[in-house]
C-alpha cells in the first residue's frame, strides 16, 4: 500500500506518531559538495522532526557543506574515502539510535513526509520503509535516469521478489536491529540496491510509501553518472544474484553450456553414425569440453547453494543479535 503525500506540508501528529516520535530518531546525510541546498535540508529536518539528531557526513566534500551544515544544527562528521557506500557503512557504525532516517543531502527529497515514514515505520513493525519517487517537476529525474530505475527495479524484482518499486531511492527509515547487521559492502551509489536486496534476501518486514521528488536546486549537480554508476549498480545486482542465488546463477551457465554443446556436438555425432568416422575433431573436443564445464558449473551451483543457506542463516542470527540488543 502507498501513500501520496503532498509536497512540502507537515501531516499532524496524533497519539500513535507521538509514540513513534518519542523513540531515538537519527537523520543520516550523507553529502558530497551540497553547499547549495544542505542547510535547507537540514533545517527542513529539524522542524519536522524537532527531537531527532541530524547527523551530516561531509564526504571529502571542497565546499562549504560542512560549515554550512554546522550552522544549521547538524552534527557534522567527515569520511575521506570518497563514495556514497563508504560514507552510510562509516554512519551505521558510529550512530546509535532506534530509528534511522538515511536521505541525501541535496534537497530533492520532501521532508514534511518523514514523521508520516517513521510513523509507518513504529505502527507495523518494519525495519525498513522505503520512500518511492514520485516526480513532482520535469527535471526531478535526469534523461535516462527513470528508465534505468525502472530497468534495474524489475530485475531485482524479478530474481528476489517484487516488494519495492523503487529501490535506488535515496530516502529511507530503517530500524536500529535492521542497519547494525546491514554488512554494508558497497562502496558508492549501488549502496541503495545492497540495501534493498539484503532486507528482501533476509525477508524482514518492509513497506513502502510515495513522496514527492523533486528537481535540484539552482547550481546544484548530480554526483551520478547515469551510465558509469548505472553500470556499477548493474553490476553488483549480478554479484548479489550469485552470492545469494548461486543454484540459479550457475544453472543459467550449466543451461547456456549445455546447449551451445549440444549444437556443436549433434552433427558430428550423426555424421560418426552414418560413416563411423570422427571428420570434425576440432568441434567434437569442443562440444565435450563445453558439456564437461557445463556440468561442473552445475556442481558448483548445487555446492554454493549449501554455503550460501548457511551465510543466510549467520545473518538472520545477526539481525535478531541486534533486534534484541536494541
Amino acid at each position: 500500500m502507498a501513500y501520496q503525500f503532498a509536497a512540502h506540508s507537515t501531516p499532524p501528529v496524533d497519539a500513535a506518531h507521538a509514540d513513534a516520535l518519542a523513540k531515538r530518531i537519527a537523520v543520516l546525510v550523507p553529502c558530497h559538495n551540497e553547499a547549495t541546498s544542505i542547510d535547507r535540508v537540514v533545517r527542513d529536518f529539524r522542524r519536522c522532526l524537532p527531537a531527532a539528531s541530524i547527523y551530516v557526513y561531509d564526504n571529502a566534500s571542497t565546499d562549504e557543506t560542512a560549515r554550512l551544515a554546522a550552522e544549521a544544527g547538524a552534527v557534522v562528521s567527515r569520511e575521506p574515502l570518497l563514495g556514497k557506500g563508504n560514507v552510510v557503512r562509516r554512519m551505521f557504525a558510529d550512530v546509535e539510535a532506534d530509528i534511522y532516517v538515511m536521505v541525501d543531502g541535496d534537497g530533492t527529497y520532501d521532508a514534511s513526509c518523514a514523521p508520516r515514514l517513521v510513523q509507518y515505520l513504529h505502527a507495523n513493525g518494519l525495519d525498513m520503509v522505503n520512500c518511492a519517487r514520485v516526480p513532482a517537476d520535469e527535471d526531478a529525474y535526469r534523461p535516462g535516469h527513470e528508465w534505468g530505475n525502472r530497468l534495474l527495479t524489475g530485475l531485482v524484482a524479478r530474481v528476489f521478489g517484487k516488494r519495492l518499486t523503487d529501490v535506488l531511492s535515496g530516502y529511507r527509515v530503517m530500524s536500529r536491529r535492521f542497519v547494525k547487521s546491514f554488512p554494508a559492502l558497497s562502496s558508492g551509489f549501488e549502496i541503495e540496491t545492497e540495501l534493498t536486496i539484503h532486507a528482501l534476501e533476509l525477508r524482514v518486514p518492509v513497506g513502502e510509501l510515495s513522496a514527492p521528488y523533486f528537481g535540484r536546486m539552482s547550481g546544484s549537480a548530480s554526483k551520478l553518472h547515469t551510465v558509469r554508476d548505472g553500470m556499477r549498480i548493474l553490476g553488483v545486482i549480478v554479484h548479489l544474484i550469485k552470492e545469494e542465488r548461486p543454484l540459479q546463477f550457475f544453472s543459467s551457465i550449466f543451461a547456456a553450456l549445455a546447449v551451445a554443446s549440444l549444437g556443436l556436438g549433434i552433427p558430428v555425432v550423426a555424421r560418426f553414425m552414418q560413416t563411423g568416422l570422427v571428420d570434425r575433431l576440432p568441434t567434437a573436443v569442443l562440444a565435450t569440453g563445453m558439456m564437461i564445464l557445463a556440468f561442473l558449473s552445475l556442481a558448483c551451483g548445487l555446492i554454493l547453494d549449501t554455503v550460501t543457506r548457511g551465510r543466510r542463516e549467520l545473518k538472520r542470527l545477526l539481525y535478531l543479535a541486534a533486534r534484541q540488543s536494541g
